[in-house]
């Protein structure tokens, strides 16, 4: 039997999801975790966007991570800043898991916003964490996470149009703790 529940939110409470959210990591694979997981936390980010004409569209905005599923995945959500208000609009999320079968990452990006939904395979590469992918448009993208820090990092977007001999930066963000995880 299904129990209808209606006006139970008060003025400024916010859904949530019963069961999404987790306290920490899954311990058995804890180690493997932390590679998203030391990300969890609130961030405040400058970023800049390439646009085709060479000029360049800068915004701010926060990144909040958080652990999902028992500790098994990693969730985030990108927000840019309005700037007439200054109020943070999300803007997509992406939900992320640790596959042992692969010693990688899966990483869903969803943004209704901008009507896209990518999946990318990601693994430490050197000091970088890198998500590989596909543009909406089938090119090579990559995604990532560089000069990592406890206090900060760099994320940028590149793309190939030319099979993987050239790239192109599309998007970059300079990110910064606000709190931790």
């Amino acid at each position: 039997m299904m129990k209808e529940v209606v006006g139970s939110l008060q003025p400024g409470q916010v859904w949530t999801i019963k069961g999404l959210g987790a306290e920490g990591p899954f311990p058995e694979l804890k180690e493997k975790l932390m590679l998203f997981g030391q990300f969890v936390g609130d961030w405040e980010m400058d970023a800049r966007y390439a646009q085709p004409d060479g000029t360049e569209i800068k915004t701010k905005g926060e990144i909040h991570f958080g652990w999902i599923l028992n500790g098994r995945a990693v969730q985030d959500v990108w927000m840019s800043k309005d700037e007439r208000t200054g109020k943070a609009i999300p803007s997509g999320t992406t939900v992320r898991y640790y596959d042992p079968k692969i010693d990688a990452w899966h990483n869903i990006w969803i943004s209704p916003k901008q009507g896209v939904l990518q999946t990318f395979v990601a693994r430490k590469e050197g000091d970088e964490i890198v998500l590989r992918g596909k543009t909406r448009e089938g090119y090579p993208e990559h995604w990532i996470f560089s000069e990592i820090t406890p206090l900060s990092f760099r994320w940028r977007a590149v793309e190939s149009r030319d099979m993987g001999k050239t790239w192109i930066v599309t998007e970059e963000m300079r990110v910064g703790r606000i709190t931790p995880g």
